[in-house]
């Protein structure tokens, strides 16, 4: 068996470790699992630090659950959070399950006959017929109000300046995660639980549920939670989070996000967010710094996780319609596009509108009456015959060229280009 914890030590995932959870792993195959809260229908980088988690745990030989909190969901964790979330309703929250465990399984083996394939597990089929009452005698009484107060996660929200506090609902989330602990470790032999450094005092407060009722010993782990070298938010851009459903993030914004990281940050995201060996990665890093402009470090991490996210080809896609503003593409690439990457690619690119009856036009004509995009027509018939202008990735050679319908992307759009960086997008109006 490889050994887990050494495998994350290394690639800079353990922030906190229970003593004792390095060997017992190293006995023999183990059952773990990780929770995430359903609050969408998709999962955002985020998650993906405890994703990968699993998926290095089932690589070396150990059983998987991940747990999609359809109870806990109905809650919402207070940790890090600065104030009370809006609470899902049971049809939302099983929407959501659903659309989880299909992102889940690009990371994790759910169907093989394999004895430590994964499994997904639902913590609202064993919290929808547990009374109040029960829940309060049976559980509530192990854990004293003194130790769940000593929570980072408690204190912090108390001590906030947020005038609404912490609701009854919020204070009682860690029980029922503590809870959920204890029902695997009882029905599903989970001997450790897994999660972001946010979650240590959850994660605890299971350990010890399963210390007091059971008599028994189970184990905690956590990753750091993971940061921007500039100490910005990591997976957050002006737009909101970057999401695995590519309706809401595409692949080509999804790609862009990961090409894009500073070199800090790339040789520690190639860590984290792929499944490179140590060699093939410490290689990479030093090829990298050896040539820092040619992002080497970063074009493997994004094709890495894009692959492993959205599949090769929308990997290729997105190299594609990343090479439509600094590289040699050509006009079938560009019409490959779908609308959307097209104007995602092109995003703030001057845009000009001009109505469907202006076609067929010449093409000086279009450039420097139509649309502007040419101050003068001798100054575009200059630039044509100097080979600076180009529709469509197409080098325009002829002063007479007439631009028609053919021309027209997805029957919306012409690309214009002056020069080598300056584009402009010509919207056909019908």
């Amino acid at each position: 068996m490889k050994n887990f914890v050494e495998e994350l030590r290394w690639r800079g995932m353990i922030q906190d470790i229970m003593p004792g959870t390095e060997e017992k792993l190293m006995e023999g195959p183990t059952a773990a699992y990780v929770g995430i809260d359903p609050t969408a229908d998709s999962l955002h980088i985020g998650h993906l630090v405890s994703v990968m988690i699993l998926k290095h745990f089932q690589n070396c030989g150990h059983k998987p659950f991940a747990l999609v909190g359809g109870a806990t969901g109905m809650i919402g964790d207070p940790s890090m959070k600065s104030q009370e979330r809006n609470l899902l309703d049971e049809e939302t929250l099983a929407h959501n399950v659903s659309c989880i465990k299909a992102q889940l399984s690009k990371f994790l083996d759910f169907s093989s006959d394999a004895p430590n394939r994964a499994e997904l597990v639902n913590n609202y089929d064993w919290m929808k017929g547990y009374s109040f009452l029960d829940f309060a005698r049976d559980i509530g009484k192990h854990i004293t109000v003194n130790y769940m107060m000593a929570k980072d996660s408690v204190k912090k929200r108390l001590s906030s300046e947020s005038r609404e506090g912490m609701s009854f609902t919020e204070f009682t989330y860690q029980l029922l995660q503590g809870y959920d602990f204890l029902y695997l470790y009882q029905h599903r032999g989970c001997t450790l639980q897994m999660g972001g450094s946010d979650q240590w005092g959850n994660i605890t407060t299971g350990t010890e549920l399963i210390r007091r009722v059971l008599g028994a010993e189970a184990f905690a782990l956590t990753c750091p939670l993971i940061k921007k070298a500039d100490g910005g938010k990591f997976g957050k851009t002006e737009k909101g989070n970057i999401w695995l459903d590519p309706e809401r993030t595409s692949p080509y914004q999804f790609y862009q996000f990961w090409l894009n990281v500073s070199d800090e940050d790339a040789a520690k995201y190639i860590k984290i967010f792929t499944m490179l060996g140590k060699e093939e990665i410490e290689a990479a890093i030093a090829e990298h710094a050896e040539a820092p402009h040619l992002r080497k470090l970063q074009k493997l991490l994004a094709k890495e996780i894009t692959v492993m996210v959205h599949g090769r080809e929308e990997y290729e896609k997105a190299v594609s319609a990343s090479e439509m503003l600094f590289g040699n593409a050509t006009s079938e690439a560009l019409k490959s596009l779908d609308e959307k990457t097209f104007l995602q690619v092109f995003e703030g690119v001057a845009t000009f509108e001009v109505p469907a009856s202006t076609l067929p036009a010449g093409i000086i004509d279009l450039l420097s009456v139509a649309t502007g995009i040419f101050p003068s027509k001798g100054e575009c018939r200059k630039m044509i015959q100097s080979g600076g202008v180009s529709i469509n990735k197409d080098k325009v050679t002829d002063i007479n060229a007439v631009i028609t319908d053919e021309h027209v992307i997805d029957g919306k759009y012409i690309l214009a280009q002056k020069g080598k960086k300056n584009y402009f997008i010509i919207k056909v109006i019908k």
